[in-house]
């Protein structure tokens, strides 16, 4: 591989990839520093490598750091006691690889100051060619790579709170591992519905909770169980949601067995709950379909705390309510013939009504 030929292959990764040319020359001359030095340098030696862009060319420099006698480290100061050399400003050990004493370094440059670097030239190995070139080509595929990992989180990063379809790749365990397009996502077991069954080859849609960006790469986690999974569906089913004309202002959730979505109009003569409903209840059939059978009430928020635990209670009627501010507690009488409505199997329906609502619901019968 010829050197001339990394100019063209900077130029597809700058422009495919975004990334700004002096950076990836960066890495390349770093990289390329590191490989003389590993094959032809000294033990302390400071190398560094120019790269030409224009010309595929490479050169090679050692630098040396001017010292003085106050900046070296002397025998006894080894003896010197932590505090003393903790206030010190820290001595250096010479090499002559590393350093230059300031009466030679005024030889070639009069007016140099301790701590300056004097640069001197160094040799381009006659086959040198072929490991500079090598190396080059090792770092564009690194910084490729990184590229399309850094190109890929910041794609999910803005993606976050979104619903994304995929196909299942694999399972491995009970963790899913879904092909979204550029990357792979992965469905944690905590993340799923409990009663559903993923098989390879399917199409899934599930939400983007979170990414992360690592050094073993860029983790995407999806989510089916969080609410506002539910949230998104109706609002891809739903446009008076995207008008703004319909907002969803609050949800209780119970992944896979039940959901209460409260709505709220925000524009005269729209019915919230229709608008979610659909006609004939196309819309939150759909929502219902892609959540697997899932139950969803959609109730119409109110900010009348006793309307909207009524409502939030539903489909069970309600005889009485009283309200207990200061503890925020509703106590609700049914009509024993509602009560298991009221309840719902194993408490449910009581459950997500004052999850909705914010409330601790109480429920008794009429009668007692």
């Amino acid at each position: 591989m010829d050197l001339s030929t990394v100019k063209n292959a900077l130029t597809q990764l700058a422009e495919e990839k975004g990334l700004p040319r002096d950076k990836i020359v960066e890495s390349i001359e770093l990289a390329l520093a590191a490989a003389y030095k590993r094959d032809y340098g000294e033990r302390g030696q400071i190398v560094r490598a120019h790269f030409d862009l224009e010309s595929g060319a490479v050169s090679f420099e050692q630098v040396k750091i001017v010292v003085d006698e106050p900046m070296l480290k002397k025998e006894d100061e080894e003896e010197a006691t932590p505090e003393a050399l903790a206030e010190a400003e820290p001595k250096i050990v010479f090499n002559p690889e590393r350093h230059i004493m300031i009466d030679e370094a005024r030889k070639i440059k009069s007016n140099v100051q301790p701590k300056e670097e004097l640069i001197f030239p160094l040799e381009t190995k006659q086959d040198y060619g072929r490991i500079a070139a090598q190396t080059a080509k090792q770092v564009i595929i690194q910084r490729l790579r990184e590229a399309e990992r850094e190109a890929v989180w910041e794609e999910f990063q803005n993606r976050e709170g979104e619903v994304i379809s995929g196909i299942v790749q694999r399972v491995e365990g009970r963790h899913v591992y879904v092909d979204v397009g550029r990357t792979v996502a992965i469905l944690p077991v905590a993340e799923q519905v409990s009663h559903e069954r993923y098989r390879v080859g399917e199409r899934i849609k599930a939400l983007v909770v979170f990414t992360e960006k690592s050094a073993k790469g860029t983790g995407i986690f999806l989510s089916r169980a969080h609410p506002r999974f539910v949230i998104k569906l109706f609002e891809i089913e739903v446009p008076e949601i995207a008008q703004g004309a319909v907002e969803i202002v609050n949800i209780a959730r119970e992944a896979g067995s039940r959901s209460k979505v409260a709505v709220q109009s925000n524009a005269e003569g729209v019915d919230p709950v229709g608008s979610l409903v659909g006609q004939k209840g196309v819309r939150v059939n759909t929502v219902i379909s892609e959540l697997g059978g899932e139950k969803i009430d959609v109730i119409e928020w109110s900010d009348d705390p006793e309307v909207f635990i009524t409502s939030a209670l539903a489909p069970a009627k309600i005889d009485r309510l009283t309200l207990d501010h200061d503890r925020k507690i509703a106590n609700v009488m049914v009509d024993a013939s509602q009560l298991s409505l009221a309840i719902g199997r194993g408490g449910q329906n009581v459950r997500l009504a004052a999850k909705l609502t914010g409330w601790k619901i109480e429920v008794r019968p009429s009668s007692s």
